[in-house]
């Protein structure tokens, strides 16, 4: 058990994503939150974006409210559209206050733009006032919004993506940690590229600046699986060397999100594409992630091919082939 930054929250390193809910039924999820109660798991993770995630979580923990911590995030970016998220979550969480509403994906340049006099993290200061939210956090899958975040001390908790693969925030967890803000990883088996859960959960988890893991889990077996990753966090040498084969092999095609690509001369978003090729490939979330990609702006099929994007990147992508992959997928 850790206590999660500052906050009252006690919770087991190893909580409960929310995303894959979304591809199972409500008795399934009945089924996950019953196994989760039994291994001491306490802390959920969803969203307003994760379509029905949020309904069927909250139908689940009737009657077992006061025994999990619940967290829920909102992409909302102004005064009056959080408001309404926030009530909504209460709504469909079946609840009276929510332990942590976060601020969802919040990308680098929006980021001085959720805290003016009608935006976003307004309406999150009354909903805490009010007693319908315990603490306010942040996500985002960009280092420089969780920089900034963790410098403003606006936040109690920050989440960002972590594994094997990507440790480009080790250094600002360390700064969170020690300034007492809570961390929390998602994406430990980035974003389903990596097989070993119970290794990724554990190399995660070994770093002891990090309070929590949130695997998304969508089985009893996955919970049993995750959770048992906790009887033993000591590292072997036959890990190591696992480690540093993953890293050689997904090493040539997978993004890191670290966006020094950016900015695109085209103005496509090249991180978010690969973000939504992933929910398409491995999370097998196809028609979710259909509908983001056709509603988003700076789409692959855009690429004019020129290449500047692999020069600037230090792992040395094929970018330009990554794209025309996304366009196979999703448009």
């Amino acid at each position: 058990m850790r206590l999660l930054g500052k906050s009252n929250m006690n919770v087991k390193r190893v909580g409960f994503g929310g995303i894959p809910i979304q591809r199972i039924t409500q008795e399934d999820t009945n089924k996950v939150i019953d196994e989760l109660e039994k291994q001491g798991v306490n802390f959920i993770d969803t969203a307003r974006g994760y379509t029905i995630s949020e309904e069927y979580i909250g139908n689940s923990l009737e009657g077992r409210r006061e025994k999990f911590f619940i967290a829920t995030k909102s992409m909302s970016r102004n005064y009056e559209d959080m408001k309404k998220d926030i009530e909504i979550s209460l709504k469909n969480l079946k609840t009276d206050y929510i332990d942590l509403y976060q601020l969802h994906n919040v990308k680098p340049e929006e980021y001085d733009l959720i805290f003016g006099e009608e935006k976003a993290y307004k309406a999150l200061l009354e909903a805490k006032q009010e007693g319908k939210i315990k603490h306010i956090g942040i996500t985002s899958h960009g280092l420089e919004t969780i920089e900034k975040a963790i410098e403003s001390d606006k936040f109690a908790t920050i989440q960002f993506p972590y594994n094997i693969v990507e440790g480009q925030a080790d250094e600002a967890f360390r700064k969170a940690n020690e300034k007492g803000i809570g961390i929390i990883v998602m994406k430990p088996l980035a974003g389903g590229a990596l097989d070993d859960a119970s290794l990724a959960i554990k190399y995660i988890l070994s770093k002891d600046y990090i309070d929590i893991v949130i695997p998304g889990m969508d089985s009893v077996e996955q919970v049993r699986q995750n959770t048992k990753v906790l009887d033993n966090l000591e590292f072997t040498e036959e890990d190591n060397i696992k480690i540093e084969e993953i890293r050689k092999t997904l090493g040539k095609r997978f993004c890191r999100r670290c966006e020094y690509c950016l900015p695109c001369p085209v103005g496509i978003n090249i991180p978010a594409n690969f973000l939504l090729e992933g929910y398409y490939t491995r999370y097998n979330l196809k028609d979710w992630a259909k509908q983001r990609y056709a509603a988003s702006s700076g789409k692959a099929n855009e690429c004019v091919n020129c290449g500047l994007c692999e020069t600037k990147c230090p792992y040395e992508l094929p970018i330009r082939e990554m794209l025309k992959d996304v366009v196979s997928k999703l448009g």
